[in-house]
Parts: C-alpha cells; structure tokens; sequence
C-alpha cells in the first residue's frame, strides 16, 4: 500500500511521466512491496526552496507505507529515487529530500489494514 507523491521545480511532460511511474514502479520492489498497489502522486512546477534558494531544480519525494521499512532498504530506495530525478529530470541528488512515513493503519476498498 505505498504511495510516493512527487513535487518538483521542473515542468513534467507527459511523456516523463509515464517513465517516472515505471521506474518508481521498479525501485519500490527495493523495499518488498510491489507495483500492484503502489499510488503515484506528481506536482511539478511547485516553488520549493532549498538551502535559502531556488538556484537549481529541486525534488521532494514523500514515500507513505503500510509498516515499517528498515534503514538499510530505506537507503536503496532512496538512492534509486535519487537517480530516476537526477536521469529522467535533471534533478541533482543533492537537491533532492526523501521522507518515509510510516503507518500500521492504511484504508482502501471499504477495510482497514
């Protein structure tokens, strides 16, 4: 039940769009969960600023689970999701922030989990 909701500086064509939801569909499989359930958020051209400025694109990538992800696993992800922003949109790694959020409830079709 992951959800990764994307903000960027940077406009995000259709097209890269669609390459950005493949390959996060890849990279969530680094931490045991697969694309079946996995929901995608994209927000592009959000004003975000970064170390006082916004001299560079910049990406924020907020990973939601449904229980926990270890440290290590956390680290593989977060890595992948920093080359897919820098290969696909030209973001830096060093302008990119991943937050994991964790939780042991999570909804979807009329259950709770």
């Amino acid at each position: 039940m992951p959800f990764i909701n994307t903000k960027v500086t940077t406009e995000i064509p259709k097209e890269k769009e669609e390459i950005l939801k493949a390959e996060l569909g890849k990279a969530i499989t680094l931490i045991g969960k697969g694309e079946a359930y996995l929901m995608l958020g994209f927000e592009d051209n959000c004003r975000l600023w970064f170390q006082g400025n916004q001299q560079g694109d910049t990406a924020y990538v907020e990973v939601a689970l449904l229980g926990k992800v270890t440290k290590e696993n956390a680290a593989k992800l977060t890595s992948a999701i920093c080359d897919i922003m820098n290969k696909e949109l030209s973001i830096s790694p060093d302008r990119v922030y991943v937050k994991f959020s964790e939780t042991d409830i999570w909804g979807f079709n009329n259950i709770v989990f």
